[in-house]
């Protein structure tokens, strides 16, 4: 049984490690944000070690590991999953793997848009129905994006404030929204696949034509 479960986010500038603890509902038993969009490197592991010793266990105790897979920016986002596949070898844990725009949805009630900074003046969005996902993970320019039947929006509150819809929480993905995402916690999870949805900034020589 699946008790105790560390969380990793880092699809947005919300760098997060959590501590959750799975029983009769979902709980924080310790957690360290940090919001900085480049330093998730630096901040990982320090916050990974102070919610554990937070929620006053070793990192033995610790029964699975929980990572956003984005939609986010390629270089935050590989630190993140890189971080927990880590973890997960070297304690023998299973690593779960979820979409990190759902551990805003799933926290709503109702059709909701949920928006991201993509940058390039571009959001990573998805739309949720009582917090299940019924379109997207995608991105596009906020005039873009498919509203559909939605009648709040949360994420980013810089970009969420573009749609004149109510804005709601969360702002970015939470421990419980990770943790609740999960579909399946008695099978081996799938391998983890990062959502970047475009390719990265950074280009090879061949790709910029510098190689014939």
């Amino acid at each position: 049984m699946i008790h105790n479960v560390l969380v990793i986010d880092t699809a947005t500038p919300a760098v997060t490690a959590a501590v959750v603890v799975r029983g009769d509902g979902i709980g924080v038993a310790g957690e360290r944000i940090t919001l900085d969009a480049r330093a998730h490197a630096e901040t990982l592991t320090p916050n990974v070690v102070v919610a554990v010793s937070d929620a006053g266990l070793t990192m033995a105790d610790l029964d699975a590991v929980v990572v956003g897979c984005g939609p986010g920016p390629f270089t935050g986002l590989r630190v993140g999953m890189a971080t927990a596949a880590a973890y997960g070898h070297a304690l023998g844990r299973p690593v779960h793997g979820v979409c990190s725009l759902d551990a805003i949805g799933a926290l709503t009630t109702g059709e909701v848009l949920v928006v991201t900074d993509a940058r390039r003046r571009e959001v990573y969005w998805a739309r949720y129905r009582d917090g299940a996902r019924i379109e997207g993970p995608d991105v596009a320019a906020p005039a873009d994006v498919s509203v559909g039947a939605a009648v709040a929006i949360a994420g980013s509150p810089e970009h969420a404030a573009l749609f004149g819809l109510p804005v709601i929480g969360p702002a970015y993905p939470t421990a419980t929204g990770l943790v609740a995402a999960v579909s399946d916690w008695t099978t081996d999870p799938d391998p983890l696949v990062p959502l970047y949805l475009r390719r990265p900034d950074a280009k090879t020589l061949a790709e910029r034509g510098v190689l014939q």
